[in-house]
């Protein structure tokens, strides 16, 4: 279980949430991450990285990641924008539960997230 636990904080890029950007919704979501990589920062240094496919599927490789070897190092999924929020859901990392984050513009290739139960943290775009 704690190794679950750190898998988790891992692919969550748990970080500090800076709130000194730009607000995005809808339109300008998609337009920043439909059809490019985002990378999560980690406390540990690394950067997790995530394909937003423009058909709606998102893709999670952890297996650079040493304890993600253990659990399902690869990953696709779904992604939607609701509202102002962008939505994500896995067939089985979070149990399959769907998350809906924030996303702050911070500058030309990054930004802030935060998702719907306060875990915060920062990308960078490819």
């Amino acid at each position: 279980m704690k190794r679950m636990l750190l898998l988790m904080a891992v692919i969550s890029g748990f970080a500090v949430f800076t709130a000194q950007s730009e607000p995005l919704s809808g339109d300008g979501i998609n337009t920043l991450i439909s059809g490019k990589r985002v990378f999560l920062k980690t406390p540990y240094g690394l950067e997790f990285p995530l394909r937003y496919n423009s058909d709606g599927t998102v893709s999670g490789d952890a297996s650079g990641f040493t304890m993600a070897k253990m659990l399902a190092p690869k990953e696709t999924g779904k992604w939607w924008i609701k509202g102002p929020k962008l939505c994500q859901q896995w067939k089985t990392w979070y149990n399959g539960k769907a998350l809906c984050f924030t996303i702050d513009h911070t500058g030309s290739s990054t930004l802030d997230w935060k998702r719907d139960d306060g875990l915060a943290g920062t990308a960078r775009i490819e």
